[in-house]
């Protein structure tokens, strides 16, 4: 990937492997062709690890962070917890301040969510200015948000599974 003042420079490595993963995808389908694009990205991501994906759709943004939290207690229960998440959906301004509140409280509660849970969390909820900054950030072929947002997942799933076994390498300054 070229590194230009748009567009962040993006290490990638080989993706780790994750064979036992179990990962949940819960995307947001208020804009068809955009969340295909995101999750066709996310489900290439999670296949190149070895993991496996188990994907549930909600109408909006807003409704990913807590089915999320239902779906995760029920697995704990029934004794097959999630490795990690994905949230897939997309937020286009409009002309009132509903983007500001859904894209602002959609974020924080997956925050809150991970953290609490320390639950590795890839977001791929985009907050855009139009339809056509959304298409370029999900499309596969161009920025590929989806497929990074599970990239990010697995990455914090193996650096969790190294931490757990005393096997994180760090750089010291």
């Amino acid at each position: 990937m070229v590194s230009t003042p748009n567009t962040p420079r993006r290490e990638s490595g080989p993706a780790p492997v994750l064979r036992d993963a179990r990962i949940l995808v819960v995307e947001a389908r208020f804009y068809d062709h955009i969340a295909d694009e995101l999750l066709a990205g996310a489900h290439a991501a999670i296949a190149a690890a070895g993991a496996r994906a188990v994907t549930v759709t909600v109408p909006g943004a807003l409704e990913i962070p807590g089915t999320m939290a239902i779906l995760l207690e029920a697995a704990e229960r029934a004794g097959e917890p999630y490795d990690a998440v994905v949230a897939l959906g997309c937020v286009i301004r409009g002309e009132t301040g509903h983007y500001d509140i859904v894209a602002g409280e959609s974020a924080r509660a997956l925050m809150d969510l991970s953290v609490a849970l320390r639950l590795p969390l890839g977001n791929g909820i985009l907050t855009v200015e139009t339809e056509a900054q959304a298409l370029a950030r999900a499309r596969v072929a161009e920025m590929n948000k989806g497929g990074g947002a599970a990239e990010a997942a697995l990455a914090i799933l193996a650096l969790k599974r190294a931490a757990e076994a005393g096997s994180v390498a760090g750089v010291e300054a």
